[in-house]
């Protein structure tokens, strides 16, 4: 199956080889390869070799037909997602508290589940929300954007905001950075914890409001560990409230007040730059 993007050269950038463009976009050099041997990138039309310059207003279009679309086939939930942002090639939703972002065993009640009943067809995975945590999740439409937003999450083009409500805000200061190394319990399965042979993990976290014993704080991922948020929070004294494998004065009923409320990216195959921000009416705490 081939892929068709079209863009243009923005006029507030200097002339860049068409070498130096696709690199620009992220693509990567297996695409490259099989555009310059393919005679698949036009400039204004034509086919313009890889030393040769692109130009402001330049129109670029592009062919693949080379995209490895394996996928995991997700079936339709019946029940349509909280739609955030949609363009041709991505939606967004809002997760809800409580459910899974995609099947691990049969389940067909994933938040793909759902993007499936929306779509008609089995969406793509970029990037995951713990079961408990609620708010903005991308999954693309097709898969030649899935390195793109993947080199982008790596390279750190892509960022991710949270919002939490934390136990013991005294420990807090208005802001700071959390830099402890995660790693498995060994004692469960479930959790993760603060060891010093664990993962790089870095967390960035500034005070929007505290209250008596609470504080309402603003997240941002500098890496993307399994439960990052809730073990680096839970490691400085300051437990999110309703969490229940981190906080041990978690009540039955409370739920987890973590929520991704802000997300921003480039979009693919474009010099566009994306921000996508929960509305405040969806915020549950």
């Amino acid at each position: 199956m081939s892929y068709y993007f079209t863009l243009n050269y923005p006029k507030n950038l200097k002339p860049c080889s068409v070498s130096d463009l696709l690199r620009q976009l992220l693509i990567p050099r297996k695409w490259r390869h099989f555009l310059r041997i393919g005679q698949k990138i036009h400039i204004n039309g034509s086919y313009r070799y890889f030393n040769q310059l692109v130009y402001p207003n330049d129109k670029i279009e592009l062919e693949l037909d080379c995209v490895d679309s394996q996928q995991g086939t997700y079936p339709a939930s019946g029940n349509l997602p909280d739609i955030i942002y949609e363009d041709q090639d991505i939606l967004i939703i809002n997760k809800p508290a409580g459910q899974k972002t995609h099947p691990n065993l049969a389940e067909a009640d994933t938040a793909l589940n759902d993007c499936a009943t929306y779509l008609g067809f089995s969406p793509f995975v970029v990037h995951r929300l713990d079961m408990l945590t609620s708010g903005l999740l991308l999954v693309a439409k097709n898969p030649a954007v899935v390195p793109i937003l993947n080199r982008e999450l790596t390279t750190k083009i892509f960022h991710r905001e949270y919002l939490a409500v934390v136990n013991h805000a005294e420990n807090l200061l208005p802001n700071g950075t959390i830099s402890l190394p995660i790693g498995q319990d060994p004692d469960d399965q479930r959790k993760r914890m603060f060891r010093e042979d664990g993962l790089t993990s870095v967390t960035h976290y500034q005070v929007l409001n505290k209250f008596t014993d609470t504080a309402l704080i603003k997240l941002r991922l500098e890496t993307g560990r399994t439960h990052q948020i809730r073990v680096h929070l839970a490691a400085i004294g300051c437990p999110i409230v309703g969490d229940p494998l981190y906080n041990p004065v978690c009540e039955s009923d409370e739920f987890l007040h973590l929520t991704a409320y802000q997300m921003s990216f480039n979009k693919p195959f474009s010099f566009d730059k994306v921000q996508v921000k929960l509305p405040q009416k969806k915020i549950k705490f």
